[in-house]
């Protein structure tokens, strides 16, 4: 199978067409275009992934944004249906959140911006249930395109259930392509679907769902996934029957796109993902032979840079909605002295910088209430900030949650309990990593999950390191989302004393932090360390 990579301004494309020949009689093409976690990145992004400053945009300095990710589609679909070819587009989850937009106008802005893209489905993502179902269904009501959403149990959800469905069948080219949507899981705990909403796994309903379409005569099927690139390899490997996997969840960028997995029945199943934020738009065409097997691949990733020209109306609309937000946006809330990274790879396994900054200002506001440990999750920093002014809008894009602080007391041991829970999915990059003030731990990502954490120290407003106390009580500051049982932090719910989950919100705390420094700069230390 042909394989390529192309890092390359879709821009440079846009007057060619490079859709194949036509196909032999025997043979059908099909070109997927798809991107996913775009996570309300309306507004074209920096290199950090976050706010682009206009004269940055206007030099050509940034990527992505809505606009210019619908030029870069109708450019793709024109080109391919234009030569006689056949294409769906669809997104692999992870509309909600990210952006002051997500924040204003919830999901009602996200179902816009597809319609006047043009989607033919998507799969729902772990953030699409961030606001609980209510929130989801609104999103629904308004949205064109088949949600997609397979494992799952919504007996006692009605409400859902009216919305979604496991798969649909497009047509496209005179052929009927089945496509199905699948979830990570974990949802249950990183996100608020609430108790009526089950996940299953992935594994145990592809399998009927594939035969269900098989015997409707649909011999093209598309699993159109939120459960991680990781996972979707090994779904590939587990699961006969499955053409393609378009896939979203862990942001991933392939080096080599497609990923070619060879699945029980022998068969090659391509695995693609296209990182995240609509910074790229990625494109795989399968050839088919005349039994629905796939005899080739073709696919490249496009970076929507900043040279493609944005849509005029889907600029308009966002132009619109911005105008309430851009008051609150535009406040200069301080100063970095150099770039405050918060990656996602790095976040989610070490110490990062933006992990300190966040946990810091957590701690500084309550330590004066008795207050001496910060926790905050790697998965809830969202964004880097770049060297300069910082304003509010870019605060709200690294903490877009609307998390409150919350504070509790917590023994040693079960504070101990809540660091295993922490480093227990490191492996997955997973966003319970706890980036951490007032404490320093160990742990040894070699050990078995549960029994990581090596040791754990409390850091006095002095400096000064004790070892930690298991039959001690120590205050602690989170936020509302981990004190409730979120990212696997079932301990600060069962065993939190004195909590009290309404503080302020988590991005107020930044923000003011910030102003009291007035030029911050960055660092790291060694408040987490690997160990054996």
């Amino acid at each position: 199978m042909r394989t390529r990579f192309r890092l390359a301004a879709l821009a440079a494309v846009l007057a060619t067409t490079i859709a194949a020949a036509p196909a032999a009689m025997a043979e059908f093409e099909l070109t997927v275009l798809h991107f996913n976690d775009m996570h309300s990145r309306f507004e074209p992004i920096n290199k950090y992934d976050s706010g682009c400053r206009p004269s940055d945009d206007a030099a050509g300095k940034c990527f992505g944004g809505a606009a210019r990710l619908k030029t870069a589609i109708d450019t793709r679909r024109d080109a391919i249906t234009g030569a006689g070819g056949a294409v769906l587009t669809l997104i692999a989850g992870d509309m909600f959140q990210g952006s002051l937009y997500y924040t204003t106008y919830k999901g009602q802005m996200n179902a816009e911006i597809m319609n006047q893209i043009g989607i033919d489905a998507m799969a729902l993502g772990n953030h699409e249930f961030d606001d609980g179902p209510q929130t989801l269904v609104k999103f629904a009501e308004k949205v064109d395109a088949p949600l997609l959403f397979a494992n799952s149990d919504l007996s006692a959800a009605p409400e859902v259930a009216k919305h979604v469905s496991p798969y649909v069948i497009k047509e496209a080219g005179g052929e009927q392509i089945g496509i199905i949507g699948i979830t990570t899981p974990d949802t249950a705990e990183i996100a608020s679907p609430g108790p009526t909403v089950v996940f299953k796994r992935e594994e145990d309903v592809l399998p009927g769902l594939i035969a269900e379409l098989e015997g409707q005569g649909v011999n093209k099927i598309i699993v159109l996934s939120h459960s991680g690139h990781g996972r979707d390899l090994e779904i590939a490997a587990a699961v006969p029957g499955i053409d393609l996997i378009v896939g979203g969840h862990t942001n991933t960028l392939l080096e080599d796109y497609p990923v070619t997995v060879e699945a029980p029945d022998g068969k090659p199943v391509p695995v693609v993902q296209a990182y995240a934020y609509g910074k790229y738009l990625g494109e795989i065409t399968l050839t088919f032979d005349d039994n629905g097997n796939v005899t080739d691949t073709d696919g490249q990733s496009w970076l929507i840079s900043g040279v493609i020209a944005p849509d005029p109306e889907i600029s308009e609309y966002i132009k619109a909605a911005a105008a309430p937000l851009e008051k609150i946006k535009a406040e200069v809330v301080g100063n970095a002295a150099t770039e405050i990274a918060g990656h996602r790879a790095a976040c989610r396994v070490e110490v990062c910088e933006m992990g300190v900054l966040v946990a810091d200002a957590m701690l500084d506001r309550m330590r004066d209430q008795g207050i001496s440990v910060a926790i905050q999750n790697g998965g809830g920093l969202r964004a880097s900030i770049d060297a300069g002014e910082i304003t509010m809008g870019e605060v709200l894009t690294v903490l877009p949650f609307q998390n409150t602080l919350a504070t509790f007391q917590l023994t040693g041991a079960d504070l101990t309990a809540a660091l295993e829970n922490g480093v227990s999915r490191v492996e997955g990059v997973a966003g319970r990593f706890a980036q951490v003030a007032g404490l320093k731990y160990a742990w040894n990502p070699e050990a078995k999950a549960g029994s990581r954490i090596v040791s754990v120290e409390i850091v006095g407003v002095d400096g000064s390191t004790s070892p930690l106390d298991p039959a001690a009580t120590y205050g602690v500051v989170s936020n509302n989302y981990l004190r409730s049982g979120g990212d696997g932090y079932e301990v600060f719910k069962a065993k939190a004393q004195n909590a009290y989950d309404y503080g302020p919100n988590l991005e107020q705390v930044v923000a003011e932090y910030l102003k009291s420094k007035g030029i911050y700069t960055p660092y790291k230390d060694d408040r987490i360390t690997r160990a054996k």
